[in-house]
């Protein structure tokens, strides 16, 4: 992997800070312990970065005095011509089944998964999309949100590229599997893969076991967070909830699959064993 990092945050992992940050403020001593809470929690490199987006919300919502959005993106403006590079083709084929199955890559950044599942809360059905590196089943995307939508989806996978560029990881040779849920068939998906770099992989028969990893950790999910917390209130219950839950299972929880350590652990462990050797891919092309 390359040392170098990506400083472009997500924008909608902004807001989710900003928002959690809100959210479990009553629970902390400080509103910075609250920030520095959601910087562990969202893999954001320091609780100062959080502060400054909180901040930066505030002045937009006239709470503080200051320069907005609005007015920071009115005096950096450059002029010039924006370049698409990725053309859709409403009519083109759907991606085709390149796992079959077969849910062991030899490394990370081989294979991701991802799916949605559902939550019940007193407000109505909350949706939580994840995205998940097959290699050692780590969650590298997710997001809440209450309806099935493809900005959902997007979110997650956003999160996910966000997650892995930022530590200088090559995506080129990722296949990234679903099943043949319209949102994860749309235009606006496929084409956010290819800009990355990602081949698309969808499954072919429509049930289960075409994206059975992405239903494992979905299972886990419910048995492990969902049922024994439940009843659940608003999306934002189980927002926190899932952030704490992904920390938790990303860099604490003991994994059978993984031999009993974490899934971060794991690629750690590849990746020192491993910098300078060759590994065996699945075909994205």
């Amino acid at each position: 992997m390359s040392g170098n990092t990506s400083k472009r945050y997500p924008p909608e992992l902004k807001e989710r800070a900003v928002r959690m940050v809100a959210e479990i403020r009553a629970e902390h001593e400080s509103e910075w312990a609250a920030m520095t809470r959601v910087s562990e929690l969202l893999g954001v490199g320091t609780s100062e970065t959080v502060r400054k987006w909180v901040r930066l919300e505030q002045v937009d919502a006239g709470a503080r005095p200051g320069t907005t959005s609005e007015e920071s993106g009115l005096h950096g403006a450059v002029r010039g011509k924006t370049k698409r590079t990725i053309t859709a083709d409403p009519a083109a084929e759907r991606a085709r089944d390149l796992v079959g199955r077969v849910f062991t890559p030899a490394a990370p950044d081989k294979l991701w998964v991802a799916d949605m599942t559902y939550v019940s809360t007193w407000s109505g059905w909350v949706y939580v999309a994840f995205v998940i590196d097959a290699f050692a089943r780590r969650v590298l995307g997710w997001r809440t949100g209450i309806s099935m939508s493809t900005q959902l989806v997007l979110d997650a996978l956003e999160q996910a590229v966000w997650t892995r560029e930022r530590t200088g990881s090559d995506l080129s040779s990722v296949v990234a599997h679903t099943d043949r849920g319209s949102q994860y068939t749309s235009i606006r998906y496929t084409e956010r893969l290819a800009q990355a770099g990602i081949a698309a992989s969808v499954g072919t028969t429509g049930d289960s076991y075409d994206n059975a990893l992405a239903e494992t950790i979905n299972g886990l999910y419910k048995t492990e967070l969902i049922r024994p917390r439940g009843p659940w209130r608003t999306v934002d219950h189980v927002e926190i909830a899932t952030a704490e839950w992904v920390d938790w299972f990303n860099f604490r929880r003991l994994y059978e699959y993984c031999g009993d350590i974490p899934a971060a652990e794991l690629e750690t462990a590849y990746y020192a064993q491993n910098r300078a050797q060759p590994t065996a891919e699945f075909s994205n092309r």
